[in-house]
């Protein structure tokens, strides 16, 4: 299926994070330990909100692999930002093309996705149906995952995040199970407005993809006082991923099955997570 990492908190080069940790998401584009494959290779994106003002995000994405592109190397080594998305794809059957990359935007809104809707060919139309007909014609791309995005943004995504992306999931069980899918749904999401990322952990299984959220980063510097990195950083500073970026001991921390986190100024938040009706 497909690698990412969300990053919030004190503005870096996106070189610190997608280069220079040892399973750097560029390393796990070919090494992935904890995915479905172990290549990734079917197209990248990175998207990132200025320093400046938090409004509409920039995107990058290109089909290629992301561990020999140019334009990516180059731009990680002059683009900070304290709040960026990036994805490494490993296509479930869509075309491997550049409006099928992640991550999805909307106005300020951005989304990625790890994970599949079984049987997606045969409900596709019954899901297009229920998006917002002002909506549809922003759907680039032929994904499950960006047909999820648009219905989110459908029920509600800017007034309720969890509400709406649950009843997102709701609504996908349903027509997935009207069609004979016993498990309709496999997904790790994360989601911004620019401001706060909330992050979702859900399978109709009950055995989801890989993803882990960062330690504290105080905590972290009581445990590793002599790591330079972690004196730079403020401790709002988190990161979500699909796999940890090393083995760094107590860095980690797995994100619990059908739940999901919220990444904002102060208090983290993790909650239980569970399908709603549309």
């Amino acid at each position: 299926m497909c690698r990412w990492l969300a990053y919030s908190g004190t503005p870096l080069l996106l070189d610190t994070i997608l280069y220079k940790p040892a399973h750097s998401l560029i390393d796990q584009s070919l090494h992935s330990r904890l995915g479905v494959e172990t290549t990734n290779g079917d197209g990248f994106g990175v998207g990132w909100y200025a320093q400046e003002s938090i409004g509409t995000p920039a995107l990058l994405k290109d089909i290629g692999p992301a561990w020999n592109n140019r334009n990516l190397r180059e731009i990680a080594d002059h683009v900070r930002s304290p709040l960026f998305f990036a994805h490494i794809r490993a296509s479930t059957g869509t075309a491997v093309q550049q409006t099928n990359c992640h991550p999805f935007r909307h106005g300020r809104w951005m989304w990625m996705h790890n994970g599949a809707i079984a049987g997606f060919p045969l409900i596709r139309r019954e899901l297009s149906l229920l998006v917002d007909p002002g909506l549809y014609s922003d759907i680039e791309g032929t994904t499950d995952s960006e047909m999820m995005f648009y219905l989110a943004v459908t029920f509600g995504l800017d007034e309720d995040p969890p509400g709406a992306v649950a009843r997102m999931v709701g609504v996908v069980e349903r027509s997935g199970r009207d069609h004979g899918a016993e498990f309709p749904l496999q997904m790790t999401i994360a989601v911004t407005d620019g401001e706060c990322v909330w992050a979702f952990r859900y399978s109709s299984a009950g055995a989801s993809r890989s993803l882990f959220y960062s330690t504290r980063v105080d905590t972290l510097r009581e445990l590793h006082p002599d790591m330079a990195f972690l004196q730079e950083v403020s401790d709002e500073t988190r990161l979500i991923v699909s796999e940890p970026l090393g083995d760094l001991p107590g860095a980690w921390n797995e994100v619990p099955e059908s739940s999901y986190g919220v990444v904002h100024a102060g208090a983290d938040e993790l909650h239980p997570f569970a399908p709603q009706p549309a």
